[in-house]
């Protein structure tokens, strides 16, 4: 089964937190292997129980003056009445938003940490058995008292935020075209130069992006030997480390070869077959980008364009989505292409493909009423 290059970082990072937590935890999380949880999500997981272990030292819970001696009778006898304070306290708390700004956590980041404590609970009381007694650790647990209250936002919502926020009608071709002959004209000659030197690459990225609707991660995890120039389709490792096809429109694909062509020589690259796609070189080392470095790209070529708003790589994915849809009314082939497994998220395109009539027909009732008035 392939492996994205994310999860096999975060396998590194969870395997290095585990020796500090708890025994049960380590068991926790071995379990956890076994039921296929991805190395992403125990890895957030795991920083999850370490914020709610930290908090119980730091309230005086336990006597344990390392995490990895915490009893599980701490957890066993935790009061209903301080469980509830404590995710009071997660959902007040700043975290960190960027470099110069923090914001109150949001609620699906409280969700997600009710769900991963509340996960670690239900093994300890049901999933897990001690040898010789056939017993779990203990059988209270108040975690099953916590509830997760999803956001309370219908369909149409969460498709007006989406519409909201994506390159509407032919935006993401002036985008592209922008990035192409505009972009260079306003930088100083430093930065002129690296944006030069980054051109092809950056350019075949953000096309790609807006081309086929791939994620982050998937686009990141592009080797040459996935690319198929004579079907004009990439393989990807979808969720789950399950590898898809997906079709890119035809100019991106050429976009892509423009940059494979000065690949080689830029990036002092190698060209065999599992080699990454996307790479740069830093103190002559040519190493895959990043995730990160990827995100950051996206938002600084889309926050010049856009009115100082910068949009993210799934802001780029749901509008290929949105125009694929409104292109060919073929929810299926919209959900195959994005590799969903439902299409309850799917039909999140229908409503957002709704929008953009309702605001043209607003536009061009607004035309037609200047007429008028002349």
């Amino acid at each position: 089964m392939a492996t994205s290059r994310q999860h096999l970082k975060h396998k590194e990072k969870y395997e290095a937190l585990l020796p500090s937590l708890p025994e049960y935890v380590q068991k926790y999380a071995r379990f956890k292997e076994s039921e296929d949880m991805s190395s992403s999500t125990l890895y957030n997981y795991l920083k999850d129980f370490i914020h709610f272990f930290k908090w119980l030292m730091v309230e005086g819970y336990t006597d344990a003056k390392e995490m990895k001696d915490i009893p599980t009778s701490v957890l066993e006898h935790l009061p209903l009445e301080d469980a509830l304070f404590y995710f009071e306290k997660v959902k007040g708390e700043q975290v960190q938003k960027s470099k110069n700004e923090t914001k109150t956590r949001e609620k699906t980041s409280v969700n997600r940490k009710k769900s991963s404590i509340r996960s670690l609970f239900k093994y300890l009381t049901s999933q897990s058995e001690i040898r010789g007694t056939g017993e779990p650790y203990f059988h209270r647990n108040v975690m099953q008292k916590i509830t997760v209250k999803k956001p309370n936002e219908t369909l149409g919502e969460r498709a007006r935020k989406i519409a909201d926020s994506i390159f509407i009608e032919d935006k993401d071709i002036e985008f592209l075209d922008f990035l192409k002959h505009e972009y260079e004209k306003g930088l100083s000659e430093r930065k002129k130069s690296y944006f030069l030197r980054d051109k092809e690459r950056d350019y075949a990225i953000l096309s790609v992006f807006l081309s086929s609707g791939v994620r982050l991660n998937e686009l990141a995890d592009l080797r040459l030997r996935d690319i198929n120039f004579e079907t004009n389709r990439i393989k990807v490792i979808r969720k789950g480390d399950k590898t898809d096809v997906v079709q890119v429109i035809p100019d991106a694909m050429e976009d892509l070869r423009e940059y494979l062509e000065v690949r080689k020589d830029r990036y002092k690259a190698g060209n065999e077959g599992h080699e990454y796609v996307f790479v740069t070189i830093y103190n002559g080392k040519t190493s895959p980008l990043s995730i990160r470095t990827i995100q950051d790209l996206v938002r600084k070529y889309t926050k010049v364009f856009n009115n100082n708003v910068a949009m993210s790589p799934h802001k780029l994915r749901h509008t290929y989505a949105t125009n694929l849809l409104e292109e060919t009314k073929d929810l299926t082939l919209v959900m195959e292409q994005l590799g969903h497994t439902s299409t309850s998220t799917t039909m999140l395109y229908v409503h957002s493909t709704q929008e953009k009539a309702r605001r043209a027909a607003e536009a061009l009732g607004e035309r037609r009423k200047k007429l008028k008035d002349k």
